[in-house]
């Protein structure tokens, strides 16, 4: 490969990463074209970019980048493709259902400005909630008082209703 053409390609990675939030590390390696074509698909309806990448290029593309990403250099070894996402637990809950049939291994990633390294971070990736899915937690949180209030409410009217007819009927 020409100097020109790899550095072209080391710009599109950097690009890549500093387009999304999140990405993860993994190696898809031992997918068979079939099971490939399916993770593609997969990625693709729920708006992760999937990109194989050389090792040695995405190194040089993470060190052009701002911040310290030697972290991951460990990981980088053998096959790597790298999944990029704006929701944080996306790509760990896909990673996780191809698991299930024995492949593809999480190797590293980086999520909400943290590094997770190694497989065994997996399931606290999928755990992880975005910043859509907190605010929605933070909102049901403070209208369940004011729903209990009316419903209360609601409740007591109807009850002093049926006794003030009861009454009346009498």
């Amino acid at each position: 490969m020409r100097k020109e053409d790899k550095s072209t390609i080391i710009e599109t990675i950097a690009a890549t990463i500093k387009g999304y939030d999140h990405f993860y590390l993994t190696d898809i390696a031992t997918l068979n074209s079939a099971k490939t074509s399916d993770l593609r698909r997969e990625c693709a309806k729920q708006e992760i970019k999937l990109m194989v990448v050389k090792n040695t290029l995405l190194q040089k593309a993470l060190e052009s980048l701002e911040g310290d990403y030697s972290e991951l250099n460990a990981s980088l070894k053998g096959n790597t493709a790298i999944m990029f996402s704006n929701s944080a637990n996306a790509p760990a809950k896909l990673i996780a259902k191809y698991k299930k049939e024995g492949i593809p291994s999480l190797k590293a990633a980086y999520v909400q400005e943290s590094f997770y390294v190694g497989s065994e971070n997996l399931g606290a990736l999928e755990n992880i909630k975005s910043k859509n899915e907190l605010i929605g937690d933070v909102i049901a949180a403070l209208q369940s008082p004011a729903k209990n209030v009316i419903s209360a409410l609601q409740s007591g009217g109807n009850t002093i209703h049926g006794v003030l007819e009861t009454l009346s009927k009498r």
